[in-house]
């Protein structure tokens, strides 16, 4: 594509393709462009570029109401606060320099060969993959291709993307009950009225739940609010073996429980299969609901020693779902929480002139409850120098994602958003239960889609004031300073560890015990080749070692990259034509995560 020869139209035309800025003069689109197009393969590039890329589905409002698939990539929201989904077009959030590539819209998941990308950056010279690895069919086989492997490919990616334009919502009535863009998933997008909201859908967000909590909760007093599901957005790119493709649940929880309504404890949901759950116990309860149903969602703390829970459908009651006992609660208020798979809701808080459907005797709406007895959800930071990016630095197996979750657990109060493939495959459960190696579909098409939906996340964080932890290998330097790059401003930090090689050993044979084979040799030995431990400079604030201290895990990390480069011949040799091997810097053969 010769980016010059382009008119306007057809330069903003690819640059939305691309989800990527489209105002500006000519000049500019043009230099935007030409940057995009030297982080991308030529697979990757739009209809002017002969590359094959083709159109890249993403669900917006269309004139007539509806939610419809249409050809270009995520768009930028307007500055200045969220694009209302009732009264105008819904745009989607701006993703810069990541990989996008659309779900095939013909058998989605049909067993074709999966590309590989090709390396970009440097490889410590030297380093090969095993001669035994080299002769091996380059396709991936179907057990070595885990969230670990999809991961390692993303690690060594190319160029670094510009920092994202902050997202600065309007000013609004914090006195007001509405959905807390604070106390949300990211890819939960919420309208600028602030009553209602829809989740990602495009690619493989379809396959994930995306939950949200009102800015107040309730200790007191009987309380209700209604939700009605506005419509069930197409997602024809799922598999037809998708369990259950649009459903909504509804409920209350405590601030301090995650966004995964009904899967922890003091966390009550209704489902729209007809399920309740709690503690991801699932039982029978009411009836199923769908599109265009208003669900009645009341809490009454005036029953004696319980607090009872109850739902209606249409204004019809279904009877008490939860009585919990009051002293385990401890005086902590419940709030209202939605959690949805493609589909698009709106509360009623008591916003509206009436209600959608009568209120039974001695309840209020929780926005008619007076401002002093209601309680706030958490706070987010006012500005970047108070949020904090925890960057992961380890080997597959090493623990990050335990520590991850402990290190969050420990510190409510910063409600870390943990950035990781594990974390999304924990958002695609099904009726409580994560998706193992059984699932119908292609196993390793479904990891590959989190990955995509990973690099998606990370793009949107970086527009959000929240805390993070990036929870990936993240051992090539080169990746460091690209992932930490859109977050400038961010308190970055990188939290590294490095087991004794007895730990690493017994973590990782644990890890493969439970989930499989997740990464493949090559792509261990070529990470250890190139290790790189980071240091507090221009792009992080501090570097802290968890198990072994800096000096010890200098010396460990020196005889990583030792055994990498013993793994393959003299660097004279890496040039060879045998099938496998590295052709140069760019090679597409063993050790580059392309060959085998």
């Amino acid at each position: 594509m010769d980016v010059r020869r382009l008119r306007v139209n057809e330069l903003k035309e690819e640059l939305q393709q691309r989800g990527l800025d489209t105002r500006g003069l000519k000049a500019e689109l043009a230099e935007r462009l030409q940057a995009a197009l030297e982080n991308e393969g030529p697979e990757d590039r739009g209809p002017y570029g002969g590359g094959g890329g083709g159109p890249r589905p993403y669900q917006q409002r269309q004139a007539d109401g509806h939610y419809g698939s249409h050809h270009t990539a995520d768009q930028i929201e307007p500055q200045g606060g969220y694009q209302s989904f009732v009264h105008s077009s819904v745009k989607q959030e701006n993703e810069i320099g990541y990989e996008r590539r659309p779900l095939e819209q013909s058998q989605p998941f049909a067993h074709t060969a999966m590309k590989i990308e090709v390396k970009q950056e440097e490889v410590t010279p030297g380093f090969r993959a095993p001669d035994n690895l080299q002769h091996q069919s380059r396709k991936r086989t179907y057990d070595e291709r885990g969230r670990g492997y999809y991961e390692h490919r993303e690690e060594r990616r190319g160029r670094s993307p510009q920092p994202p334009a902050e997202d600065d919502e309007e000013a609004f009535d914090d006195t007001v009950v509405a959905i807390d863009t604070y106390n949300c998933d990211l890819h939960f997008k919420v309208a600028r009225d602030r009553y209602s909201g829809y989740p990602l859908t495009i690619e493989g967000f379809a396959f994930l739940w995306s939950g949200a909590r009102a800015t107040y909760g309730v200790t007191r007093g009987r309380v209700c609010f209604e939700m009605k599901i506005n419509e069930e957005i197409a997602v024809k790119h799922l598999p037809a073996s998708e369990p259950d493709p649009h459903v909504v649940r509804i409920g209350w929880s405590l601030d301090s429980c995650s966004t995964q309504l009904g899967e922890e404890p003091y966390s009550y949901g209704f489902g729209g299969t007809g399920k309740k759950s709690s503690s991801c116990k699932f039982e029978n309860y009411g009836e199923p609901f769908a599109e265009n149903d208003i669900i009645g969602c009341f809490i009454d703390f005036e029953s004696g020693n319980d607090i009872q829970m109850s739902f209606a459908k249409n204004g019809r009651p279904l009877g008490v779902a939860y009585r919990v006992r009051r002293e385990l609660v401890g005086g902590q208020a419940f709030f209202p929480h939605v959690l949805v798979k493609n589909c698009a809701i709106e509360f009623n808080f008591g916003q509206r002139d009436e209600p959608y459907f009568p209120v039974p005797p001695g309840y209020k709406f929780i926005q008619h409850v007076p401002l002093h007895e209601r309680v706030r959800g958490t706070i987010g930071p006012k500005n970047k120098s108070e949020c904090e990016m925890l960057m992961m630095v380890g080997l597959p197996g090493a623990g990050k994602t335990t520590w991850a979750m402990k290190h969050s657990e420990a510190n409510p109060s910063k409600k870390y958003n943990i950035l990781g493939t594990n974390a999304i495959m924990d958002k695609m459960k099904v009726m409580g239960l994560r998706r193992q190696r059984n699932y119908a579909g292609r196993w390793d098409v479904l990891i590959q889609q989190a990955t995509q939906c990973l690099n998606r996340l990370i793009q949107i964080a970086a527009r959000k004031k929240r805390n993070y932890i990036l929870d990936q290998t993240n051992v090539y330097g080169t990746a460091q300073r690209r992932k930490m790059r859109p977050f400038e401003g961010f308190q970055r930090k990188a939290v590294i560890i490095c087991p004794t090689d007895d730990d690493l050993k017994e973590r990782t044979i644990k890890r493969t015990d439970e989930e499989g084979k997740d990464v493949p040799d090559h792509a261990v030995l070529e990470m250890k080749a190139n290790f790189t431990l980071p240091e507090a400079g221009d792009f992080l604030n501090e570097v802290i070692y968890i198990e072994l201290q800096r000096e010890e895990a200098e010396k460990l990390v020196r005889e990583y990259i030792e055994e990498g480069k013993r793994a393959g011949p003299s660097p004279e040799k890496r040039f060879d034509n045998r099938g496998g091997g590295f052709r140069g810097r760019g090679g597409g053969g063993g050790g580059g995560g392309g060959g085998g």
